[in-house]
């Protein structure tokens, strides 16, 4: 690939990246009424399953402190809870409840009805959509594997 080619290559990308980040934002602000950070550690709870507060704060990027007080949050709307690590007596696994997966499938649901009627006003078709998650998803890295048997959080 031609240097120009490469250029516009990485502009595109950057581009790429502002954009789903203005969507995610947008997306949330127009079919939520749950803090974003909330939504985020179900979703994260959600792809990694069961995890111990520690594995949750690394993959957020944030300190175990402030992740131990997200959980708590979600503890508190009965969204989330605790339970024994099976190899580790120091710590506990925090996963999704019934409830929280039914907030957490509302929310998703919304998400999606607000795409849809933006993909069929803008006159893009089914395929182009297609295309657009096909892309992301190879983007993105594999899924993670299973790290919910690491140490105490």
């Amino acid at each position: 690939m031609s240097a120009v080619g490469q250029d516009r290559l990485r502009d595109l990308s950057s581009d790429l990246v502002i954009q789903v980040a203005r969507l995610v934002r947008d997306v949330r602000r127009n079919s939520s009424d749950l803090p974003a950070s909330a939504t985020r550690l179900m979703s994260l709870i959600d792809e990694l399953g069961p995890s111990t507060v520690g594995v949750l704060a690394e993959r957020d990027r944030c300190s175990q402190p402030t992740m131990t007080g997200m959980v708590k949050g979600l503890v508190e709307r009965g969204w989330v809870d605790r339970t024994p690590h099976p190899h580790d007596s120091r710590a506990q696994l925090v996963d999704l409840t019934d409830l929280g997966r039914t907030v957490l499938t509302d929310l998703r649901r919304r998400h999606s009805a607000l795409i849809a009627e933006r993909v069929l006003a803008t006159g893009h078709t089914e395929q182009e959509l297609e295309a657009a998650v096909r892309l992301l998803a190879d983007l993105l890295p594999p899924h993670p594997d299973d790290t919910t048997q690491e140490g105490p959080a």
